[in-house]
């Protein structure tokens, strides 16, 4: 794996954009120049985080969100994970 995080990453496992692997190194992002610890979705390449709005669910139980434009930055909280050795 790069050092590099992916261009788009969703927390959500039925998307076709969540990365079990990158997330489980951590995500940060920052969003404007602020830190963000909420976000559901990133996409750097189209300049997009999508936050949780308050404490509403949709039909199927998830959060609401709503899709905020701007300036991401995401990095690895973890550094890469060693080769196994032969």
């Amino acid at each position: 794996m790069s050092d590099t995080p992916p261009d788009r990453l969703s927390s959500d496992p039925n998307s076709r954009f969540h990365d079990a692997a990158a997330l489980e190194r951590g995500i940060g992002v920052r969003f404007n120049g602020e830190e963000k610890t909420n976000v559901e979705e990133y996409c750097v390449s189209e300049g997009w985080v999508r936050l949780p709005f308050g404490k509403s669910l949709d039909r199927r139980g998830n959060p609401m969100t709503v899709k905020v434009k701007g300036t991401v930055e995401p990095w690895f909280k973890d550094a890469a994970p060693e080769p196994p050795t032969p």
